[in-house]
């Protein structure tokens, strides 16, 4: 259910894409809009992975290194049968990891120096099996066509909006963009829509990855515990983090409470562990 949830919500995301090139400029922006798409997701496919390492100054570790970890990932991928991903470590004392890669083939996993002080050996394996089961089922592709064509979308709404507003919009006969109020209504509710809909296939993955890295691990306990203290580190220690890449941790590094909360990529923290616990009775 969650797999169709997410491609169903994709499908979404793509046809606010091309509704927003209408608005625009009719059906030739249509077109321009699945062209334009097209040249993201190929950038982010091919690119994706090795910008956010670099973003977060991740120094990949030899074995010697970090013994533990290395046999941790090495032993839960041999168990999820898949390719040992490479290792790196990000220095910062906020407890995080997160999973990249365009493919299992092609996967690396990155936690920080504060999770490996913070985490239990049976915590590190729960939080381990939870980003390996991303890569698994190839969710950071997932994530990255969404927040491309979701970022796109908001980038393209302020600038119809600004175009619209001075005329340089809507030539078309065929397009209601030469209506201002019908282009600024259409772009401002595509990129509400857009953003629920990028939180919509994060949550969903989220939880799907929880369960998965549960039952790889044998304890759902594991994670929870994990989460748990995982919960508490950030709270007290911030990772500086990109908006963009936010969705890609096992935990939010922008913390919001209340109203905040509700618009953010990760599920609540608690209902998480809810559901964790609930596998275990």
């Amino acid at each position: 259910m969650n797999q169709f949830k997410t491609y169903f919500l994709l499908t979404l995301l793509t046809v606010l894409f091309i509704l927003v090139g209408w608005a625009l400029v009719g059906k030739n922006g249509a077109t321009y809009a699945l062209i334009l798409a097209g040249m993201m997701n190929f950038i982010a496919y091919w690119f994706s992975d090795k910008i956010v390492l670099k973003m977060y100054r991740a120094r990949e570790v030899a074995p010697g290194e970090a013994p533990e970890l290395y046999e941790i990932v090495g032993e839960l991928a041999n168990m999820a049968s898949l390719p040992m991903p490479k290792v790196y470590m990000i220095q910062s004392e906020s407890p995080n990891a997160f999973a990249t890669g365009r493919n299992p083939q092609n996967a690396a996993v990155a936690v920080t120096t504060g999770i490996m002080r913070t985490l239990s050996r049976n915590e590190l394996k729960g939080v381990i099996g939870h980003e390996l089961s991303h890569i698994k089922d190839r969710d950071i592709l997932i994530g990255t066509v969404a927040a491309t064509i979701a970022g796109a979308i908001a980038w393209i709404g302020t600038m119809a909006r600004w175009g619209a507003i001075f005329g340089g919009f809507g030539d078309d006969e065929d397009s209601g963009g030469g209506n201002l109020i019908f282009v600024l209504i259409v772009t401002m509710l595509a990129g509400v829509a857009a953003m629920l809909i990028q939180m919509a296939i994060s949550r969903s993955r989220e939880y799907l990855a929880d369960r998965e890295g549960a039952l790889l691990c044998r304890d759902p306990r594991y994670l929870a515990n994990g989460l748990r203290k995982l919960d508490a580190g950030t709270e007290r220690i911030t990772l500086e983090a990109n908006p963009s890449t936010a969705h890609l941790f096992i935990i939010n590094p922008l913390r919001g409470r209340g109203i905040v909360n509700l618009f953010s990529t990760h599920p609540p923290i608690q209902e998480r562990i809810r559901r964790l616990e609930e596998m275990t009775l």
